[in-house]
């Protein structure tokens, strides 16, 4: 074989070994391409559902924190109604009629007596609760008791109602504490039935 010969026959396996080493790198390269466009298509996917988790969550709690103070605003208006209801009760109370008022007072004074000789303490302003109405409580009170209630030249800072007091022992009758124990008491019944169970 000929110098010229050999060199195209070496040039000719170089050119193809070339091309088999041009090939492969192609298909390498294409490989890693399409290997890149599945991981980024991969990662694009996973970002879109972190993003919408996170959106969610985000939603979420503020939805959680809407309804934690609608809540709020909910119990707060149901506790104002509440406070009106027990004072309007109590205005009710302390403006009713002579005889009604002093009905209730005396039977709240046959309760709350323990001797009969008790010192009874009104507000500035009562006038209702006075000695000739103690008088009938003590004719009322019976065998048992001593029947010598009296008013007490001391005034008590209370709108209604009395302080039934002997020696250092003293009974709140009040109409503010009175209705402060029967809130105690009803509140959770009249709640429902004003607002259910909501």
């Amino acid at each position: 074989m000929r110098a010229e010969q050999v060199t195209e026959k070496i040039l000719s396996e170089a050119r193809q070994e070339a091309e088999r080493i041009l090939d492969e790198a192609r298909r390498q390269v294409q490989a890693r391409q399409e290997a890149f466009e599945r991981e980024s298509a991969a990662f694009e996917q996973e970002t879109e559902q972190l993003a919408r988790r996170s959106a969610e969550d985000k939603q979420a709690r503020m939805l959680a924190a809407a309804r934690m103070e609608l809540r709020k605003k909910i119990l707060a208006a149901k506790r104002e109604l509440l406070d009106e209801v027990f004072e309007k009760t109590y205005q009710r109370l302390n403006r009713q009629e002579d005889s009604a008022y002093l009905d209730l007072m005396g039977r709240l004074l046959m309760q709350a007596v323990v001797t009969g000789d008790e010192e009874v303490v009104v507000g500035r302003n009562e006038t209702r609760i006075n000695q000739d109405f103690l008088k009938q409580i003590n004719k009322r009170l019976g065998p048992g008791y001593k029947g010598n209630l009296r008013p007490s030249a001391e005034k008590a800072d209370i709108d209604g109602g009395f302080l039934l007091r002997r020696g250092k022992v003293q009974i709140n009758c009040s109409l503010k504490v009175l209705l402060e124990q029967i809130r105690e008491r009803i509140e959770k019944e009249l709640a429902e039935k004003l607002f259910g169970n909501s």
